[in-house]
């Protein structure tokens, strides 16, 4: 998501940076492809218009004409409007005083919603809290079963209505609490049933739901692939039962980015979480400046670090930066360490995160299965090659290639590119910052 426009804001502050003074013409361009690059990406009208009207005021400004970098001081201020308009402040679940705290999930069948009930279990379990989860959908085949399936994969468990008893949600929303009290759980996290569309039947089911629940949290999911639509549903399902926030789900898509851009300012509910892949993990609290920075190509430091503090083994981080120290790295170091970033993500998506990664970089498609061949021909070496690959000769070449199933090509593209890792490596060692492109990517 946000690919596209972050492609044309890209384009659009490049072209600024050329200029010197930024006269009030230069201004109304840049806000008129501001405008239209904001349309493209489905964002509400009244939204974009808002967001023009108050980039123009602060652009034609004080606070620029007496800029010396007019260019990146109008780039500071979509920056700091991106930030408002997503919603300002990170938003945080509020937590009841009185266990449990109940949160309770609505929307449209298909939104994610199920999964993302099981995303936030994990989310919640990581942070030392004890969530349980409620199949309160039994509108749709198999979604209690694929609850099940979801709690058993992360070790929570779900509360379903019994076994050839009725099939009523307010009843097992009910009975959930007992169950919550025998378990020790301080966290119930309700999946309700959803629709193709919002109906009066939906919606007398959610409040019946809700009227036994009191949720602490009342929180909808939404597709970002539905765009601008997603706020109309976000704006239905408010009034009639109340919402606190919102879980955006798929955000890894094609979608043009008009939902998350959307909905606080229209709806008045902040973004909480979103979904950003398929796997469980895949899910973070939602920060304004943080996606605001992604959209402008800033990439997204904190989040990296928080996603390298997850994937990290704390005694493999302190070997590795011992050895950082040193300025020896060997094939073994280089897989250990590829193997981490690996449970990070989609590289693809890390990409994104790092300032001051050129565009083609950024946008770049990295073959997983690549990565997989290059595990798959280190592997293939003895403990002496690893250590020293200048030991690898042609016939060693040959009977790797063969053991990993490789040509002798990648073996010798991949010692290639390790050689200029290595030098990398001693340059960061001597305090020397290392240039993007970072050599020895595979697929890049």
């Amino acid at each position: 998501m946000f690919d596209a426009l972050s492609d044309r804001f890209d384009g659009i502050f490049s072209r600024m940076r050329g200029r010197g003074r930024l006269s009030e013409a230069d201004i109304d361009e840049v806000a008129r492809e501001i405008r239209l690059a904001l349309l493209e990406a489905d964002v509400n009208v009244r939204v974009v218009k808002g967001f023009i009207a108050r980039i123009k005021e602060r652009a034609k400004g004080a606070e620029v004409a007496k800029s010396l970098s007019p260019a990146q001081q109008v780039i500071k201020i979509v920056h700091e409007e991106l930030v408002a308009t997503l919603g300002g402040t990170s938003g945080k679940l509020a937590m009841s005083p009185k266990p449990p705290t109940v949160v309770m999930l609505a929307g449209l069948q298909g939104s994610g919603k199920t999964t993302a009930a099981g995303k936030l279990a994990r989310h919640l379990k990581s942070q030392g809290l004890h969530p349980l989860l409620v199949a309160a959908d039994l509108q749709r085949p198999a979604a209690v079963e694929q609850l099940r399936v979801l709690g058993r994969r992360i070790d929570v468990p779900v509360h379903t209505a019994p076994d050839g008893g009725p099939a009523d949600p307010v009843e097992v929303t009910r009975t959930a609490f007992e169950e919550a009290a025998r378990l020790g759980r301080n966290v119930v996290i309700v999946d309700t049933a959803g629709r193709l569309q919002v109906d009066a039947a939906l919606m007398d089911e959610l409040r019946a739901v809700r009227e036994v629940a009191r949720p602490t949290n009342s929180l909808l999911v939404v597709d970002a692939m539905t765009g601008q639509e997603a706020v109309n549903v976000a704006v239905a399902f408010d009034e009639a039962i109340g919402l606190d926030g919102v879980v955006l789900t798929k955000i890894d898509g094609d979608a043009r980015g008009g939902a998350a851009l959307s909905v606080k300012e229209v709806v008045g509910k902040p973004i909480l979480f979103v979904g950003t892949g398929e796997k469980l993990e895949d899910f973070e609290p939602f920060h304004p400046d943080r996606m605001a920075s992604r959209i402008l190509g800033m990439g997204d430091v904190l989040t990296l670090i928080e996603k390298a503090e997850a994937a990290f083994d704390e005694e493999q981080a302190a070997a590795a930066q011992a050895k950082l120290r040193t300025g020896r790295f060997t094939l073994d170091d280089f897989l250990d360490q590829m193997q981490q970033v690996r449970k990070m993500g989609p590289l693809g998506n890390i990409m994104k995160m790092l300032p001051g990664m050129p565009k083609e970089l950024r946008g770049a498609e990295v073959d997983e299965g690549q990565l997989a061949r290059v595990e798959a021909i280190i592997r293939s070496m003895t403990p002496a090659e690893r250590d020293d690959p200048s030991v690898i000769n042609g016939s060693r070449r040959l009977r790797i290639a063969r053991g990993s199933g490789t040509s002798t090509q990648e073996v010798n593209a991949l010692l290639k590119q390790f050689k200029t890792v290595q030098q990398m490596m001693r340059s960061i060692s001597q305090g020397k910052r290392p240039k993007f492109p970072i050599p020895g990517m595979p697929g890049l």
